[in-house]
């Protein structure tokens, strides 16, 4: 809870700084050390009395205030994970089972269908893989009747499409089914899917919530609703025992890394638009997506949404040589994946095989370096190209 204990109230800023703060005690430190212990002492009481620890994979106090600071910004009870996917496949395996069907994005980050496509049908579930535009259309007319499970990944990676959340949340409750959105382009502060009526939010913190391209980590945070409890419940058990956890120490980078949210997302969306009108026009560039460009199909829905801006965008270039030439020519864009770091990246999607875009679809994460800089160093880049 924030010093004012309203966290909605407050600034972003101001909650990234103080989210998961205990209560002030002198001659404490500002932010607890990780405590990396296996094993904790039993004494002559029965394991866990009185809320005690006993072990650390159901139990440790770093992971605790890890959690209770992301659960403050998504409004909800959060529970961490080993890596995203590591979150994705417990929001789903914990929900549905066999003869169940869940309904995953078509076009948001491939490793989930990899996951349906090995892991979900063997287990016997009925996958259906919608475009994430079109999610919403499946909602609104009704045909999730038998869905246990809908995730929807918005915006979408990589191309960024948004989907209304709140329209699909309303019919998956309808449906009886459970809403789970992917927020990690977005991040907690960028968006709010618990308020807008989902049932789960996750994120691969890997990304931009931690956003030092240092940490393995990710995170499923649940409603404060009967329904959002119930599916903690079972959450937790599953990572119990399959034992998902994440290590103390990576928990305890990501927290102190929270800290800067929100100045790494202001200069990171400040970049993402001089890139945009770098890109947009440029006879190099055929195509060009950022939700919070107005001339962007997305941005109607996203403004409405979306509480921030955010510095990942894609773009399309000829053909793989020329993004080659592109890295190659420029001296600050990285060749990475992942994104929501403090480097500016560029990665090329196609070369994974698992989005279906052109050769030339590159996906840009912009960073922290100074504005000009980038421009600087991507217009000639750009030229090059010819």
């Amino acid at each position: 809870m924030s010093p004012a204990g309203a966290p909605d109230r407050l600034g972003d800023g101001t909650r990234v700084v103080h989210a998961g703060d205990e209560p002030v005690v002198p001659g404490t430190p500002l932010r607890p050390s990780p405590v990396f212990a296996a094993p904790y002492h039993l004494g002559d009481l029965p394991p866990g009395a009185g809320g005690a620890d006993s072990y650390a994979r159901p139990d440790n106090p770093t992971l605790r205030v890890f959690e209770r600071a992301v659960g403050e910004l998504d409004g909800g009870d959060c529970l961490s994970f080993a890596s995203g996917m590591a979150a994705i496949s417990a929001a789903v395996l914990a929900v549905a089972g066999a003869g169940d069907r869940v309904v995953l994005p078509s076009d948001g980050y491939y490793a989930t269908r990899v996951l349906a496509r090995e892991e979900l049908e063997r287990l016997g579930m009925v996958v259906d893989l919608v475009p994430t535009l079109q999610i919403g259309d499946v909602a609104a007319r009704g045909d999730l009747a038998g869905a246990r499970l809908v995730l929807l990944e918005t915006p979408s990676n990589p191309q960024l499409e948004v989907c209304d959340i709140a329209a699909v949340a309303r019919a998956t409750r309808a449906a009886g089914a459970v809403l789970v959105v992917d927020n990690t382009t977005a991040t907690p502060i960028g968006q709010r899917p618990l308020a807008l009526g989902a049932d789960v939010t996750l994120g691969a913190d890997t990304k931009a919530l931690t956003g030092h391209s240092d940490v393995l980590l990710g995170h499923v945070s649940t409603a404060p609703t009967d329904a959002g409890r119930a599916v903690h419940a079972r959450i937790a058990a599953w990572r119990k025992t399959t034992g998902n956890t994440p290590g103390p120490f990576e928990a305890w980078l990501a927290h102190r890394s929270m800290g800067t949210l929100d100045l790494r997302l202001a200069r990171q969306a400040t970049n993402a638009a001089a890139l945009v009108e770098v890109l947009t026009g440029h006879p190099a560039v055929s195509a060009v997506r950022w939700p919070w460009s107005p001339a962007d199909p997305s941005y109607p829905l996203a403004s409405q949404q979306m509480l921030r801006p955010n510095g990942v965008v894609s773009a399309e270039l000829a053909d793989a040589g020329a993004v080659l030439r592109l890295v190659r020519t420029s001296r600050l864009f990285t060749a990475a994946t992942s994104f929501g770091g403090i480097h500016t990246t560029v990665d090329r999607r196609a070369q994974w095989g698992g989005d279906a875009v052109p050769e030339g679809f590159v996906r840009f994460s912009c960073g922290i370096e100074d504005t000009a800089d980038l421009v600087a160093d991507l217009v000639p880049a750009l030229d090059a190209l010819g």
